[in-house]
């Protein structure tokens, strides 16, 4: 009697491991969703599954696919995309002076190409007849939209963004409540290229840098200015008196030493009292997280020792 219920038992214990074990297998073959999602050119962009090898074609996109976690899957990058350090060690498929080598991008691959307002929808279009699925990710005008804009890349990586958004939008919320209830707003200047010191290149309104310099509590010099990125003259700077000057292109070597000593600028307040700093400008003009990073650096400098 005993030896039949001991045969009974180990046969329904086979029996529910050979059910379970059909089971996850019927799991793990069972075929992921398909991905649809309507891209910043208004294209019905279709994926049969997350993206597993994706090549980016602008340093916002790269990235934004490493800081939701898709970094193994990115399997080509443009020639500017230098952040993080293990991007540089990707494949480059061109991008210098608007042009990629489509041949690289299609012997990578990739079974998605995440393209970005820098690149023309004519690109767009060329890899797509060529066989590729191309997203078209549009620049962020707000914090919120590079919220969304983090979402989209996580959905079409199978990623989860809500640790990386929670965390950015703690780190907003922490400079807003320092700075909104300041009453004193500083004038800024921000030089993106000084070629000509008479009329350097600067943000206008409905540019990152515009926006930033505002949210971190400052009036943008160029906010009066009518082009994005304008031209403004030396008359202008001058009258504006601009008490801080910022220096996007101090990645090209420009310095503080070398704005003291330029003509016309001496009486400029912020010449005066050497209020001159170098930032990265990467964290100014790239729409990915690193915003924020700008964001907080620039309230640092506009009002030293608020944040702490």
């Amino acid at each position: 009697m005993f030896r039949k219920i001991f045969f009974l038992i180990v046969l329904f214990a086979l029996v529910m491991t050979a059910c379970a074990s059909q089971s996850a297998a019927a799991v793990a073959t069972e075929p992921s969703a398909p991905i649809t999602l309507t891209d910043g050119l208004g294209r019905s962009v279709v994926l049969k599954e997350a993206a597993k090898r994706i090549v980016s074609l602008a340093p916002s996109n790269t990235e934004i696919l490493f800081a939701v976690g898709a970094t193994d899957q990115v399997v080509g990058r443009d020639e500017f995309s230098d952040y993080p350090e293990e991007a540089k060690a990707l494949p480059s498929v061109g991008g210098s002076m608007g042009e990629y080598s489509v041949e690289s991008i299609v012997a990578l691959k990739p079974d998605l190409v995440l393209a970005a307002e820098i690149n023309s929808p004519e690109l767009v279009k060329q890899l797509e007849d060529l066989g590729l699925t191309v997203y078209y990710l549009k620049n962020p005008k707000t914090f919120e939209e590079l919220y969304v804009n983090l979402e989209i890349a996580a959905q079409l990586t199978g990623e989860d963004p809500t640790k990386l958004t929670d965390s950015l939008k703690a780190r907003v919320a922490a400079v807003d409540e320092k700075i909104m209830p300041l009453s004193f707003r500083p004038m800024v200047f921000y030089e993106i290229d000084a070629t000509d010191p008479a009329k350097p290149y600067t943000y206008g309104p409905g540019t990152f840098g515009d926006m930033l310099i505002s949210r971190a509590g400052g009036f943008n010099v160029g906010n009066d200015l009518t082009d994005p990125y304008p031209q403004i003259s030396l008359e202008q700077i001058v009258v504006s008196n601009p008490s801080i000057i910022l220096l996007g292109d101090s990645m090209w070597g420009v310095t503080a030493e070398s704005v003291l000593v330029r003509p016309g600028w001496e009486t400029i307040e912020a010449v005066k009292s050497k209020q001159i700093f170098p930032i990265d400008d990467n964290l100014i003009s790239r729409p990915g997280p690193r915003l924020i990073d700008g964001l907080e650096q620039l309230a640092n400098l506009l009002h030293p020792g608020v944040l702490k």
